[in-house]
Order: C-alpha cells, then structure tokens, then sequence
C-alpha cells in the first residue's frame, strides 16, 4: 500500500506530505509498530480523542493534555531503537507540526491573555477541541492500524452501554 492510499484510508488527507513520501511504499516494521502502539495508547486514554463534555472537564488542563503530545512523541521517538521507526515518524511529525501545533500555539497565548476566563472563548476553545479530537481520533486509528490493532482490538470505538 502507498502512503497516498494510507491517508485515504484513514482520512488524513489534508496533510501536507512530499510528493516522493506520498507515492513511497508504506512498510511498517517492528519499531515502527512499537512506536505507534507507544503513541495510540496515550491518545486513547487523553482528552485528544474522548469527549468533554461542556459541563464537566477544564480547558487549560485540556490544552496542557493536548500540547503533552509533542513530548510523549518525542520521548518515543529517542527511544533505543525508535531511530529505524521511520514510517511512524513521517507520520508522527508532520501531524504534530500541522495539526496539533497550530492548535496549541494559539490558545496558549490566548490561555495567557485569560481567555479561559470569558465564557464564550471557552465555548470557541471546546468547538475547536472537538474539530481537533475528529482528526487526531482518524490518526489515532492509522497509528492502531500500524501497531496491528484491528477489528474488536481497537480501543477506539465506543460502545454503547
């Protein structure tokens, strides 16, 4: 499978990606799987992909759990070995760099002007999080998708109780 047709699947194609990573074969090895299972599981278990409901949770502990990503990455990718996880970190990069960055960067500077503190930002923080949750919850699945969590394995599909 290509990089293209792995995008489509999971619906990540509004990243921007070289042309060459793009039409490249997709061949996940061992350290690739390690990192992406390293990496799902965090995101299955943050605020990045389970809801918030609007009168529960706090928004700068939200934004704290979703700016973590950036360390939790890179700690996983200076790991012993993480060096030959290369497809994990062609994926891993460019969504932090263009998701999840863009995101962070500018509530936090809105956090610091006190923006947590008007009600009506906090409403535009929680609409953006859950636009932010939708795709971080599609790279979430490429990332089990790459581990081999498949099917009744994958953690992130909810069920109704």
């Amino acid at each position: 499978m290509k990089w293209r047709e792995l995008l489509d699947q999971w619906s990540l194609t509004g990243l921007k990606i070289n042309v060459g990573v793009l039409n490249a074969e997709f061949k996940p090895n061992d350290p690739d799987r390690d990192a992406a299972w390293s990496l799902y599981i965090e995101l299955v278990t943050r605020i990045t992909t389970q809801p918030l409901p609007r009168e529960q949770g706090d928004e700068a502990t939200a934004l704290t759990s979703i700016y973590s990503l950036f360390g939790l990455t890179r700690d996983i990718l200076k790991a012993p070995g993480a060096r030959h996880a290369r497809e994990f970190a062609k994926i891993a990069v460019v969504v932090l760099n263009q998701k999840v960055r863009p995101f962070t960067a500018k509530w936090h500077r809105l956090s610091l002007a006190g923006a947590f503190d008007d009600a009506a930002q906090r409403t535009v923080f929680r609409d953006e999080l859950e636009a932010l949750q939708v795709e971080l919850l599609h790279y979430t699945r490429l990332l089990g998708h790459m581990a081999g969590v498949e099917g009744e394995d994958d953690l992130t599909r909810i069920e109704a109780a």
